[in-house]
């Protein structure tokens, strides 16, 4: 491969631990030789990889995923022994090092962290290290949790601006329905990403090692497309898997991004899972907001839900539910229902002082409706 690429490669709970029997060690070192040659051919690689939870209800006896988060963190600090020194006894058989990266939804919600952590990325790529990903679930929240390490894939690959996310799965890729209970599915070989369909497809649910499913790879794609980022959903038991996706061949599916990349503010912005409130749009402002990339006054307001701080993140919606973009708000909540429905003159007049003009400044926020 003449040209350098860079590859954010997730690997899920199942296919690591071989359905909840312990680590398959054989498979991830078959696995870490495909990589290796990767390397060869040029491509630079992100490991975002699950199991430590699973790892760990194996080496503590137990047959049943935990719901308690505490216990859920227990078995993580137990099962991360084994998890970092498997993948790091695979890579140094190659000679090469691997570096533990933990991250919670915080780190990729503060700019400051979320910038750091790219650069600790990047940095580890250009000392030739393989860097080994995880949602730090030892001291994660339900509210600052990822959801699922699909998620937090795709937030990696936008971190490093990857031109390919790879999924692996225990699926050949996203079916028309459920292959486990359909013989008669078929499965998608190419679509977009954007595509509402393909969505609808996935469903939703995950097995009980994992929170993941076929939903949770599609968003994840979403997500990925919006730094550029191709994704591939293929399954990780065939072994030549990634070095066909190499020769330019595509097992499984491949989900492409439809629309220009979105700097890396935006990125940032659209990467936020968590929003601390909502605001209602009318018609007039989702159609400047969507395809003026105006931004968004509080004339065009028409409620507040939530309780926010200034410089909070907000959703925006229309009058149907459906978000429209989300963005870093100028008011608090207190304020933006007293200045909703008003022009921007009228800010001083009702709150005694205008901080800006804009509820939410168009650089500070993206377009996420179609």
């Amino acid at each position: 491969m003449a040209e350098r690429a860079r590859w954010v490669i997730k690997i899920g709970s199942a296919l690591l631990t071989n359905d909840g029997k312990g680590l398959d060690r054989a498979l991830m070192q078959t696995w870490v030789d495909r990589m290796v040659a990767l390397r060869h051919r040029g491509i630079e690689l992100v490991v975002v990889s699950s199991g430590a939870v699973a790892e760990g209800m194996t080496r503590l006896g137990w047959s049943r995923r935990p719901e308690s988060v505490h216990e859920l963190q227990a078995a993580a600090a137990v099962g991360q022994m084994g998890l970092v020194r498997a993948w790091e006894t695979c890579f140094q058989g190659h000679g090469l090092h691997t570096a533990q990266v933990l991250l919670t939804h915080d780190d990729l919600s503060d700019r400051k962290r979320y910038l750091n952590a790219r650069s600790t990325l990047l940095t580890l790529l250009g000392f030739a290290v393989v860097p080994v990903v995880n949602e730090n679930d030892t001291v994660v929240t339900d509210e600052i949790r990822f959801g699922d390490n699909d998620t937090l894939a795709a937030l990696v690959a936008n971190l490093v601006e990857a031109d390919r996310l790879v999924i692996l799965t225990d699926q050949d890729g996203l079916f028309d329905a459920d292959p486990r209970q359909n013989p008669h599915a078929g499965l998608i070989r190419e679509a977009r990403a954007s595509d509402p369909a393909i969505a609808a497809m996935a469903g939703g649910g995950g097995s009980a090692l994992g929170r993941g499913g076929m939903a949770t790879k599609v968003r994840a794609a979403g997500l990925a497309a919006r730094s550029g980022t191709l994704t591939s959903i293929a399954s990780g038991r065939r072994p030549e898997v990634l070095t066909e996706l190499a020769d330019g061949l595509a097992p499984g599916t491949t989900l492409t991004p439809d629309t220009s990349p979105l700097n890396a503010r935006k990125q940032w912005l659209g990467g936020h899972l968590r929003m601390r409130g909502r605001l209602v749009l009318d018609a007039g402002a989702v159609r400047r907001v969507r395809e003026s990339g105006s931004s968004l006054l509080p004339v065009g307001v028409v409620d507040v839900f939530g309780q926010f701080s200034r410089g909070e993140m907000v959703s925006c919606e229309d009058e149907n539910g459906e978000r429209v973009a989300c963005g870093l708000v100028n008011y608090d909540a207190a304020d933006a229902r007293r200045i909703c429905r008003r022009k921007s003159s009228e800010i001083a007049d009702v709150l005694g002082f205008i901080n800006e003009k804009e509820l939410i400044h168009r650089d500070n926020m993206v377009v996420l409706g179609a």
